[in-house]
């Protein structure tokens, strides 16, 4: 329990300066991010009350299918970058629907203490027209503030490691500076395969933990 709400103040410390680099290149749609990220803050609200309820051992387990399927996600996408999810043409009503569907973000995050990156990125396809780098701009600041959410509820329940979240946030924060710098540069298929590679990295741990 107290990974996951550690695992949230990692991704809040991340994200910051990850955020500042894609606004530097003008890829992020600041409308987009707001709007996706009310319907998280709800959703991981929800979801933090559901995880203080659920043995650890079923959290890990989910959390484990989660990152094997966003590694199956990410590796198709990396060998045709322009793959698309079916675009419903709604107009403006897709306003209306991100917040919905960011509400079950949300509760994902709230729940797994995943960051929901990917998924936000999977919801502006679905319904918004936008480029590979300024989706992951708009999802990482709509990913700062569902995970903010999230990791609020965990603290005031005392479910954070504080010290880890601030050795891990801060060396990751360093990393994440430099790499988004990187990424704004690199092509989509290069950058899919990568987030490939930490979601099986990632699955593997999980699954050792439950094993």
């Amino acid at each position: 329990m107290d990974s996951v709400g550690t695992s949230l103040w990692v991704d809040i410390i991340t994200t910051i300066s990850v955020i500042l680099v894609y606004f530097r290149h003008g890829n992020v749609d600041l409308k987009v991010s707001l709007i996706l990220g009310v319907g998280a803050i709800l959703g991981a609200q929800i979801g933090s009350r559901i995880a203080f309820v659920t043995p650890d051992r079923v959290l890990e387990v989910i959390f484990t299918l989660f990152t094997t399927y966003m590694a199956y996600v990410s590796f198709r996408r990396s060998r045709n970058p322009k793959l698309n999810i079916r675009k419903v043409n709604i107009g403006t009503l897709s306003y209306a629907f991100a917040p919905l569907l960011s509400i079950l973000i949300g509760v994902v995050t709230g729940t797994l203490g995943a960051s929901g990156g990917i998924m936000f990125i999977a919801v502006m396809m679905l319904l918004f027209s936008m480029d590979v780098k300024r989706m992951i701009g708009t999802a990482t600041l709509a990913m700062l503030l569902s995970a903010l959410s999230g990791g609020v509820a965990y603290s005031m329940a005392g479910r954070v490691d504080v010290l880890g979240s601030v050795v891990i946030g801060v060396s990751a924060l360093i990393s994440g500076f430099f790499f988004a710098r990187l990424a704004n540069t690199m092509r989509p298929s290069i950058i899919y395969a990568f987030l490939g590679s930490v979601f099986v990295i990632t699955s593997l741990s999980e699954a050792i933990k439950v094993i």
